[in-house]
């Protein structure tokens, strides 16, 4: 006998995603237009890694959690807290609150988060090419910076700048792209979406 009683119950709320993505990317663009020594480290950087980088991915990741997404919640509450984190270890010992982070603890720091980005790097071989460039150049990103500090080479932290630059522009492609492909209904930016 069938159940007339059934209820059935539809997510209608929105992707988070373009918003955690777009957060990062252009937040990590913007640092690493500074690392490649095109102006200063100011006050931009560090509103930006406050309140885009670090607030609206923590905001994203915590959606991601309401619609089930594990990876997304992980990533984008993490790569909140790091732009978080990463402002305090810059501006905390400006404060008087505590010394500043030595050349070998911010490789340590550098390090840990890479090896967290490598590990989150597969999961984005189910998901989609856009994904896995993102997070490929993303662990690329922190051991060059790490390399950077441990050798103190000006030459390495400019290129790590522009490969930063690049991955930055790899997640504002890929958050468009989910934003408008979702918009228009069809792909107006590819993004290799891995069939599952």
């Amino acid at each position: 006998m069938e159940n007339s009683n059934l209820l059935s119950l539809k997510d209608h709320t929105a992707n988070p995603a373009p918003l955690g993505l777009l957060a990062f990317g252009m937040t990590t663009v913007l640092l690493n237009l500074h690392n490649s020594g095109f102006f200063e480290m100011n006050a931009m950087i560090f509103g930006m890694g406050i309140f885009y980088g670090g607030l609206a991915q923590v905001i994203a990741g915590i959606l991601e959690a309401k619609k089930g997404n594990t990876f997304g919640l992980t990533a984008f509450t993490s790569y909140g807290f790091f732009w978080l984190s990463l402002v305090g270890l810059l501006v905390m010992p400006k404060l008087g609150w505590g010394s500043a982070a030595s050349e070998s603890a911010m490789v340590a720091y550098l390090i840990m988060w890479g090896i967290f980005t490598f590990l989150l790097f597969f999961g984005t071989l189910r998901m989609s090419r856009a994904l896995q460039f993102v997070f490929a150049t993303l662990a690329l990103l922190f051991f060059l910076l790490a390399l950077g500090d441990a050798t103190g080479n000006s030459v390495i932290k400019t290129f790590t700048g522009f490969e930063g630059i690049i991955c930055g522009g790899s997640a504002i492609y890929a958050g468009a792209g989910t934003l408008l492909n979702e918009v228009y209904g069809k792909d107006i930016f590819p993004l290799g979406i891995i069939k599952k």
